[in-house]
């Protein structure tokens, strides 16, 4: 992971960039950036670069599920390089503090941002989680049980392509339901569970939970702009993609 530069756009022909990763690939809407891209070349050729239009598109499709808006920075420039590996070991760790606190985010930061829910889930990201925790065939304790129960039952051992919605009911409106159902221990995945293990974490879930998400979208708003600032280029570094998927 490069960055805010656009490198999740890029398309490599033997499948090593890092949409091709396995973190990447419930990635959907690709096709709404590269039109976005062609109808601002129409208009001024060279000038808009791919990654700000992906952290337009982003900040647009959360108003689309009535989340909250914000003023998105731009002036990114294009990156030009793309691997797969480094969307394994680069991306931001729910489980780092430091990880966080090294690129200019806070705690606070990374329970707003662990709050984006995608819609669905496959049962491979989670499946340890329900039949094989330790090695021992067993359960995740920090699961609650009558959830794990739900899960079972969409979710059979060796059906590696279930799918379940992240947030049932609510996987269609941007809210801060995330937070109350963690709070419950019905998160899908080991790093939900790690933010009640947290003291600093667990408070800021709890007062979302509790308040029904009351500074959830201010805070959320002023994270996304400072995640937008991690290792940006600028000037004469990277380029401006006339295709958002290859380079010059």
């Amino acid at each position: 992971m490069q960055g805010c530069d656009g490198s999740v756009l890029l398309e490599s022909p033997a499948k090593k960039s890092e949409k091709d990763a396995d973190s990447n690939l419930s990635l959907r809407g690709f096709e709404i950036i590269d039109q976005a891209k062609a109808a601002a070349e129409k208009v001024c050729p060279g000038v808009v670069s791919c990654a700000d239009i992906l952290a337009l598109v982003a900040r647009d499709a959360t108003v689309g599920v009535k989340g909250p808006f914000w003023e998105v920075e731009t002036g990114r420039r294009d990156g030009r390089v793309s691997i797969k590996s480094e969307a394994l070991y680069k991306l931001l760790s729910p489980f780092s503090k430091k990880g966080f606190k090294k690129r200019g985010l806070s705690v606070k930061d990374l329970v707003v941002l662990s709050g984006i829910l995608m819609p669905t889930a496959t049962y491979s990201t989670f499946a340890k989680r329900l039949y094989n925790f330790t090695g021992r065939l067993d359960t995740d304790p920090s699961l609650d049980s009558k959830y794990v129960k739900k899960l079972k039952m969409k979710c059979k051992p060796r059906d590696q392509n279930s799918i379940v919605e992240m947030d049932p009911g609510s996987f269609e409106t941007f809210d801060e339901s995330y937070f109350r159902l963690v709070a419950k221990r019905r998160g899908l995945f080991e790093s939900d569970a790690a933010l009640l293990d947290d003291i600093e974490t667990k408070a800021y879930l709890k007062f979302q939970a509790l308040s029904h998400g009351s500074t959830f979208f201010e805070d959320f708003g002023e994270s996304m702009v400072k995640m937008g600032r991690i290792n940006v280029l600028t000037d004469k570094e990277g380029e401006i993609r006339s295709v958002c998927t290859k380079v010059y």
